[in-house]
C-alpha cells in the first residue's frame, strides 16, 4: 500500500521528498502514480512532469469521500507504483479543523503517513514535535519520519538520538542547501514549464533519493493499490454515441494552466471535442467550436502580452456575441474583465465582456460553499456546490444583482454574493473540480450542443 508523505506544516519539504522519490521510481524504469490532497494545480504539474502521468487530486471536500477512494483505486492500481503528496500541515483542513485534512485522506485511505521535518533549526526538540502529531491522532500510522535541512553529520546524529527515544523510525536526512529549494512566486511553487532546468533537475532529484533516503524503508511503502478496477463515479448522464459531436474550446498555456485532468476527461465522456487555443499566442478560436472553457492561472502576470493579443479578444467578443456558452473560473475571470492591472501596477484593458476591473489586493484563501442564486449555464437555482478560492487580484465593479450567480460562504469568510451567470455564460473567482459536480461537464457540453457553431471572420 502506498504511503501519504505529510508535514507539520508548509515548507517542511514534502514536495521535494515527493518529487525525489517519483523520479527515483521513474529512473529505475518503474511506472508511478502520484496524487495530491487539496485544492492545488502546481504541485501537481512538477508530479506530473517526474512521473510522466496526470497527478490526481485527492480532495474530500470537493469530490466527496467516495469519489476519491474511487479515483485511488483506479489511478494507483494502474501503475507499479504509487504516493500521495499532502497539503499543508498533517491536520490542516477547513478552517481549524481536520476535515479535508492530509490526516483525513490517510485515515479514508488507510495510509501510513512519513512525516517530513524541517529540522535546520532543532536538535532534540524534534523529539517533541514528531511524539505530539504521533499521538494527536493516535489512530494514524505514522511510519516514520524524513528530516530536511540537516546541516552536518552531528547534527544528523543528535536529531537521530532524539528520535530514537521515542522509537520513531529515521526514514532519511535531507541536507541543508540552496540548490534543493524549488522556486516559488505568491500562488505557490512555479509551474513546471517554467522550469528551464526540469530534466536537471530530475535527475538531481533521483540522486537525492539515492544518497539521502533509507530506500529499504520507503520503496515498500510505493507498492500500488490493488484490485482497482471501478471507475470513477460520477453524478452525469453517460454520453450517448448517436448524439451530434460538439467542440469546446479550453484556453491552455503559460496564461491559463490551472485545471485538473478530469475537466478535459469529463467532456470527452460527453462526447466533447476538446481543443486547445492560446489567448497568449493570440490565435483565433478553432475553427467550429461551439463553447469555451478559461481555466486560472497567472495572466496577471501576462496582461501586456494579454492586451496586445487583439485577434483573441475579439474572438471572446465575437464569441459572445453570437451565443457561445463561456465557463471561466479565476484567472479566466480576470480575461473577460475590462482592464487587469499587473504586479507593477500598469493596466492592460482586456476583452471587456463583464463590467469590472482587476487590480493586486487582499489574499482570498479557503473553501467556500456556493448556493446558485439563479439558473443560468451550468446551475439550476438552489443548487449548492463545493469550490475552492485562491487569488490575490480583487475586483472594482458594481455588479448588476440580476446577473449575479451564487452566494458564496466559507470558515471566516462573511457571505457575499459573487460571479456572473446568465443562459450562456459562468464567471467566478471559485475553482470547482468536476469529479464532485459531474453535471456542469454534462450541461455545458449540452449547451455547446445546442450551439451553432462559431461562423468564420
Amino acid at each position: 500500500m502506498p504511503c501519504l508523505i505529510a508535514a507539520p506544516a508548509s515548507g517542511s519539504g514534502k514536495t521535494l521528498v515527493s518529487l525525489a522519490l517519483t523520479a527515483l521510481a521513474r529512473s529505475r524504469g518503474h511506472s508511478i502514480q502520484t496524487f495530491k490532497v487539496g485544492p492545488d494545480y502546481l504541485d501537481p504539474q512538477l508530479l506530473s512532469a517526474a512521473s510522466g502521468r496526470p497527478c490526481r487530486n485527492l480532495d474530500p471536500l470537493l469530490c466527496g469521500e467516495a469519489w476519491v477512494q474511487a479515483s485511488f483505486q483506479q489511478h494507483g492500481s494502474a501503475a507499479e507504483l504509487s504516493l500521495v503528496e499532502g497539503v499543508m500541515g498533517l491536520f490542516d483542513g477547513r478552517g481549524a479543523s481536520s476535515e479535508g485534512s492530509s490526516a483525513h485522506v490517510a485515515q479514508l485511505l488507510e495510509l501510513p503517513v512519513v512525516l517530513v521535518v524541517e529540522a535546520s533549526r532543532q536538535a532534540g526538540s524534534v523529539a517533541a514535535l514528531v511524539r505530539g502529531f504521533r499521538d494527536h491522532q493516535p489512530s494514524l500510522q505514522l511510519a516514520g519520519v524524513v528530516l530536511n535541512g540537516v546541516g552536518s553529520e552531528r547534527h544528523h546524529a543528535l536529531l537521530a538520538e532524539a528520535l530514537s527515544s521515542i522509537a520513531m523510525p529515521l526514514l532519511g536526512a535531507l541536507p541543508r542547501h540552496d540548490s534543493l529549494e524549488l522556486p516559488s512566486r505568491h500562488l505557490g511553487l512555479l509551474p513546471a514549464h517554467e522550469l528551464a532546468d526540469l530534466e536537471q533537475r530530475l535527475g538531481a532529484w533521483a540522486d537525492l533519493a539515492e544518497r539521502h533516503l533509507k530506500l529499504e524503508q520507503l520503496w515498500p511503502m510505493l507498492q500500488a493499490p490493488k484490485d482497482g478496477q471501478g471507475s470513477q463515479p460520477s453524478n452525469a448522464e453517460p454520453y450517448s454515441a448517436a448524439r451530434e459531436p460538439v467542440r469546446i474550446a479550453i484556453a491552455s498555456d503559460a496564461a491559463f494552466h490551472f485545471r485538473y485532468p478530469e475537466a478535459s476527461e469529463l467532456l470527452v465522456e460527453q462526447g466533447v471535442e476538446v481543443q486547445h487555443w492560446s489567448p497568449l499566442a493570440d490565435q483565433p478560436l478553432p475553427e467550429g467550436c461551439q463553447a469555451l472553457v478559461l481555466p486560472g492561472g497567472y495572466p496577471e502576470l501576462h496582461a501586456a502580452q494579454l492586451a496586445a493579443s487583439h485577434r483573441s479578444l475579439q474572438e471572446l467578443r465575437r464569441a459572445q456575441q453570437q451565443g457561445l456558452p463561456i465557463y471561466a473560473e479565476c484567472g479566466g475571470l480576470l480575461l473577460l474583465g475590462q482592464e487587469l492591472t499587473d504586479q507593477q501596477g500598469n493596466s492592460h484593458a482586456m476583452a471587456g465582456l463583464l463590467p469590472f476591473r482587476a487590480e493586486r489586493g487582499q489574499l482570498s484563501l479557503g473553501y467556500r460553499s456556493a448556493t446558485a442564486l439563479r439558473s443560468g449555464l451550468v446551475l439550476q437555482q438552489g443548487e449548492q456546490v463545493n469550490g475552492h478560492e485562491f487569488h490575490r487580484w480583487q475586483l472594482n465593479s458594481n455588479p448588476d444583482k440580476a446577473d449575479q450567480l451564487w452566494q458564496l460562504e466559507g470558515w471566516g469568510c462573511p457571505p457575499r454574493p459573487e460571479g456572473w451567470s446568465t443562459a450562456t455564460l459562468h464567471a467566478s473567482w471559485l475553482h470547482l473540480h468536476w469529479g464532485g459536480c459531474g453535471f456542469i461537464p454534462q450541461r455545458l457540453a449540452a449547451a455547446a450542443r445546442r450551439t451553432p457553431p462559431l461562423l468564420p471572420c
